[in-house]
């Protein structure tokens, strides 16, 4: 749960999504103090498991992207394991339902925050009609509502949802947004992207933030400027 407004630097999430422990360690090194988080995703803890989460968390705070979703009595369990690794923030897909996101903050204990995530960013209203989906400019408030009354402190959705969701949960939940680019870098598999001040300016806390970072020639110039850029 937020307590006050991060610094610019402190809300850049660095998406380590890399094939090596040792290209995401060598990452983090360089952008220590630029950014606040460092994501470890699938393809990273599926390569290292829980090394990966080790090793990263000797250069900042961690945040585990592994979107949690099954019944509520092995989310639970699941959770419990995670929050012996000392990770700051770990995902869980609201679509589970109230109880499985319950669960999952009883696993963590208070050993980090849940954060629940709506509706992929990815996924555009098309994907979602064939999946007998409604729209994500209804779906995502119901979920964001849904996760936060189950007591997840933070939410996860797409830039251009941010006005709804913060209206549905109020300015106590920290919402936290992928899909974020700087201007002119092109939306990437993000369907629903912003820039950074954009998303900041529509009620962002924290902004997951990979490619245009890692991939840059000089990623903490890089980190650098998207934090100037929100300032």
């Amino acid at each position: 749960m937020l307590t006050s407004a991060p610094s610019p630097n402190e809300r850049l999430i660095v998406a380590l999504d890399v094939p090596t422990l040792d290209e995401a360690a060598s990452l983090a090194r360089r952008l220590v103090g630029a950014v606040g988080w460092f994501k470890v995703g699938l393809e990273l803890f599926a390569a290292h498991g829980p090394e990966a989460v080790r090793a990263i968390r000797a250069h900042g705070p961690v945040f585990l992207d592994v979107k949690l979703h099954d019944i509520p009595t092995t989310v639970e369990r699941a959770a419990a394991r995670i929050a012996e690794l000392g990770v700051g923030l770990v995902t869980v897909h609201a679509g589970g339902g109230a109880e499985m996101v319950a669960a999952a903050v009883r696993g963590l204990g208070g050993h980090g925050e849940v954060l629940a995530v709506t509706v992929l960013t990815s996924t555009s209203d098309t994907e979602l009609a064939a999946m007998g989906s409604e729209p994500a400019a209804s779906q995502v408030p119901r979920l964001a509502r849904l996760a936060s009354g189950a007591g997840a402190p933070g939410l996860v959705c797409a830039p251009r949802d941010l006005p709804a969701v913060r209206e549905a949960v109020g300015p106590a939940v920290r919402l936290v947004t992928p899909g974020v680019r700087p201007a002119g870098a092109g939306t990437d598999d993000h369907a629903r992207a912003a820039t950074p001040a954009e998303a900041v300016a529509d009620g962002a806390d924290l902004l997951v933030i990979g490619r245009p970072i890692t991939r840059a020639e000089d990623p903490l110039g890089a980190a650098e400027a998207i934090a100037a850029s929100i300032a």
